[in-house]
């Protein structure tokens, strides 16, 4: 599990990360008429969150993986 973990760890705090702001732009922006589906329930805007959060840790971790290869094979 650890080393799990350890292997994507950006994309861990990241996806934490947008949890957090999906359920906070709930709380405080959201829709209170219902009829948007993503901002109307607090779980799919978290959801969502995490989602973004994930993929946008992956394409950080992806880019600095590509750097550090280009920058080794100087």
């Amino acid at each position: 599990m650890k080393s799990i973990v350890k292997k994507y760890y950006l994309q861990v705090i990241f996806a934490v990360a947008g949890g957090l702001g999906g359920f906070l732009y709930w709380k405080y922006v959201g829709c209170l008429s219902g009829t948007c589906p993503i901002k109307s329930v607090w779980y799919w805007s978290t959801l969502w969150g995490l989602a973004a959060g994930y993929l946008a840790g992956d394409i950080l971790d992806g880019t600095v993986k590509w750097i550090k290869k280009k920058s080794a094979e100087k």
